[in-house]
């Protein structure tokens, strides 16, 4: 069952272990589908981390004026019911808490904050990994985690620069689009299989994605 990101335990209390082994896996997750969540778990698995972290971006800078982003309350709540099936895997509102645009450099600041004996990994895709220097204060981020570079299926290939530490992990590169999802879930098209059923209940609760004429 995924639980939201809390404070380490602290003395006395009866909780579990804090995790030692953190993979931060961010996104818009607009919506999220059945590869983020293989990526979450195969990299999990690989890596034999204590918990995976979906990250659900609050204001993607990348992203902003490109195309309208569904309201992060209700990406947070996809992620959400798609990470309590998998073991290990949960989803992270702390972008959304902290407010305003989402940066790696911040995110990882405050997971160490809330986690000081943690390692942490950063999954970025092969296609944005040759570009990690450009990030907004790429030091703290080369500083604070371990790249996780996975392939994604027809983008295969890039490393971060030098001077960072990585690792790549194999991952199934299945082609499954976002923008096709919500173009699919905009005329009624059937999204099962590409989506967990627990995202495709909310989607349809919400009524997200649906053309208002």
């Amino acid at each position: 069952m995924a639980r939201e990101l809390t404070d380490d335990a602290g003395p006395g209390d009866n909780q579990p272990t804090a995790p030692q082994r953190i993979g931060v896996f961010g996104g818009t997750f607009d919506p999220p589908h059945i590869g983020h969540f293989a990526t979450a778990v195969n990299v999990a698995a690989e890596l034999d981390l204590d918990q995976m972290l979906l990250v659900v971006a609050n204001s993607p800078w990348q992203k902003l004026g490109t195309r309208p982003i569904t309201p992060a309350e209700d990406r947070y709540a996809m992620v959400a019911a798609g990470a309590a099936l998998f073991e290990l895997v949960e989803a992270s509102r702390i972008e959304l808490d902290r407010g305003g645009e989402t940066y790696s450099a911040d995110t990882l600041e405050e997971l160490r904050e809330l986690h000081p004996t943690a390692e942490l990994f950063l999954v970025v895709g092969s296609d944005a990994a040759d570009g990690l220097d450009t990030w907004k204060r790429p030091d703290v981020v080369r500083e604070l985690a371990t790249i996780v570079v996975v392939d994604r299926a027809g983008r295969e290939g890039g490393v971060p620069p030098q001077g960072w530490n990585y690792v790549k992990v194999d991952t199934p590169r299945l082609e499954v689009s976002s923008s096709d999802l919500r173009r699919r879930a905009e005329v009624g098209d059937p999204l099962d299989v590409l989506i967990p059923a627990a995202v495709i209940d909310v989607i349809r609760g919400r009524s997200l994605y649906r053309r208002h004429d």
